[in-house]
């Protein structure tokens, strides 16, 4: 920049030349200069300022984006960072297949103490026995004086929370917590499972499942790379309630200890519904049996975990076999006489059928001679591979982390006589979880069924196992079962129902033999019997009806009449419409017969 300089020379000898004063030429460039200065300082500093407005501007801005995004969220409290892993707690939802909730998580509070930091521990004492009756105040104060760390509760209810806090201790402190909360209490107990609390911290704690599919999808419910999608399950919510109500009113009726049932599409193997009862609450699983019988505890699972001999059930298996194999034809006459022996066995009907049957007739009748009788026809080693297709030697593949250990109870030497009472259900113990899926594959046509508790969105078709011929001829004889059998009281207006009973008598825990007043009732069935959709098995453990003179304990007159009030009751919620006759046609006429029990006498 050019400085101008206050007394230029040329013009001071011009002003003393015109006789006017040079000092004046001074002055002038003196303000000049001093203006020039101003505005430049002037300039600076709007620059500043406008730099600095800028800056305070978008910090502003910066600050109300961020409050707005806070309030836009949902309101977490603020967690205590430590070193180490880090837990995590939050667990993904479990719906049914329409999308209802079926366990989803509930934000509480846990209660823990710091004894050093209490100033009145005996009245704290006090005041926590009295908020939670559950807790000993003596022992309580024992506790403070001896520890440093202490925990009270893992959770507690607002209500408790706030009693705590008017305590006024310092040393009692909330830790906040994860808890898994299944809002329809009991419904399904037994698919879900229940979760609890694993690793813990002051701020946080993990949470685990610890049975049913809580348990099998542990990880993929705790793993955030899912987006907290949530485990959709092929339950339906609506019949599972309606299922279990039934049921239980049916255990309660027959005067039965125990009840089971399974739902399942004889398709696609999605178990609609599972019930086993008695159950429980998984909001508060109780703790499990340390001794005695696993089954006497509400946490087993009888429709997954029960093994029970089946009884009739089975018949129908040899029946189609023999027919798949062409061993025998429907109408061939099956020899029926008997006792039938072998070695110190004798083999029994119920009553007294005839000296010959057909085929049909001997499941109609449910004659366990005529069934070993063809089983002898077919032979071990072609009866082992047959059941095995069914799926009835192993495990279900089902998603429940109980059912690997519900291996089938199967003779430890098959012999020719377990291959003649194993025909007839005696002999290998099964769960009716097993039983519902050789149902739907010998029935749906023939196909392997394999069942789930997830929801499928395609559908493979399995490897055939029978002909689709000897499957609809397998159908037509269950259906006649309960047309004109031990099923009678089956049978449910506008929806034909197949299927087959058994009565198997109960087994000694201890001693060898069976109980001759205790049985496993059992009623297997496929509705519409000409196109089966569903497969329903119903099982009640020692029932008893006494509407009667006499106590009567066949299925046909126990786990018959439950399931058909649970086919009444969840068929139209399946969507399934009513075939109704036309005007004019009467509806085929039904009389009630008693079922036929199976026996199994020795010498």
């Amino acid at each position: 920049m050019t400085r101008t300089p206050l007394r230029p020379l040329a013009r001071i000898l011009e002003a003393r030349a015109k006789g006017e004063n040079p000092d004046a030429i001074e002055r002038e460039n003196l303000r000049q200069r001093h203006e020039a200065a101003r505005d430049d300082q002037r300039e600076r500093a709007e620059s500043r300022l406008l730099v600095l407005g800028i800056f305070f501007l978008s910090a502003f801005l910066l600050v109300a984006g961020r409050m707005g995004v806070m309030a836009a969220s949902d309101p977490l409290e603020p967690r205590a960072h430590a070193s180490g892993a880090t837990i995590l707690a939050q667990r993904s939802d479990i719906v049914d297949r329409q999308g209802k909730i079926l366990a989803t998580n509930l934000t509480t509070h846990s209660l823990y103490a710091q004894p050093p930091l209490m100033i009145d521990p005996p009245r704290a004492a006090e005041e926590l026995a009295r908020i939670f009756p559950d807790l000993d105040a003596e022992r309580l104060k024992d506790l403070f004086d001896a520890r440093k760390f202490l925990w009270i509760k893992r959770k507690i209810s607002p209500e408790q929370k706030q009693a705590v806090h008017d305590i006024g201790e310092p040393g009692l402190l909330f830790g906040p917590r994860e808890m898994r909360l299944y809002p329809n209490g009991s419904l399904a107990a037994h698919v879900l499972g229940g979760a609890g609390f694993g690793r813990e911290g002051v701020h946080s704690a993990e949470v685990i499942g610890v049975a049913g599919v809580e348990k099998s999808f542990d990880d993929y419910l705790r793993d955030p790379g899912n987006g907290r999608a949530p485990l959709q399950l092929s339950l339906d919510l609506t019949v599972q309630a309606a299922t279990e109500r039934v049921l239980y009113g049916g255990m309660k009726l027959m005067n039965a200890k125990g009840a089971a049932a399974v739902l399942m599409d004889a398709r696609t193997g999605e178990i609609i519904s599972l019930a086993s009862l008695p159950d429980f609450d998984p909001n508060d699983r109780p703790v499990p049996l340390t001794e005695g019988d696993a089954a006497e505890s509400p946490l087993f699972n009888r429709a997954v975990q029960g093994l029970y001999e089946l009884g009739s059930t089975f018949k129908i298996f040899t029946a189609a076999q023999a027919l798949d194999e062409g061993l025998v034809h429907r109408g061939s006459i099956i020899d029926t006489s008997g006792p039938l022996r072998w070695g110190r066995h004798r083999i029994r009907d119920f009553r007294f059928y005839g000296n010959e049957m057909t085929v049909d007739d001997v499941i109609v009748k449910s004659s366990n001679i005529g069934t070993a009788r063809i089983a002898m026809e077919i032979g071990t080693e072609r009866q082992q591979a047959f059941l095995r297709d069914l799926g009835l030697l192993d495990p279900m593949p089902v998603e429940l982390i109980e059912a690997p250990g519900a291996k089938p109870l199967l003779p430890p030497n098959w012999s020719e006589i377990s291959t003649m009472t194993i025909s007839y259900g005696h002999g290998l113990s099964a769960s009716p979880l097993h039983m519902a899926a050789s149902y739907a594959t010998l029935l749906n046509g023939g196909l392997k069924v394999e069942p789930t508790l997830i929801k499928r969105e395609t559908y493979e078709p399995g490897a055939r196992v029978v002909s689709e011929a000897t499957s609809a001829a397998a159908r037509d004889m269950l259906r006649q079962v309960v047309v004109r059998g031990t099923a009678s009281f089956g049978d449910v207006a506008g929806y034909e129902v197949a299927g087959k009973t058994g009565t198997a008598d109960k087994p000694r825990a201890a001693g060898g033999g069976y109980y001759e007043d205790k049985v496993i009732a059992t009623f297997a069935a496929v509705f519409p019997a000409d196109d089966p959709k569903y497969v329903l098995v119903v099982t009640l453990d020692e029932p008893v009806e006494t509407s009667g003179e006499e106590p009567r304990r066949t299925a046909g007159w126990t786990a018959v009449p439950v399931a058909a009030e649970v086919i009444r009751r969840t068929a139209p919620l399946l969507g399934l419409s009513p075939n109704i006759p036309a005007p004019g046609i009467p509806a085929p006429s039904i009389e009630p017969q008693s079922n036929a029990e199976i026996t199994l006498a020795s010498n």
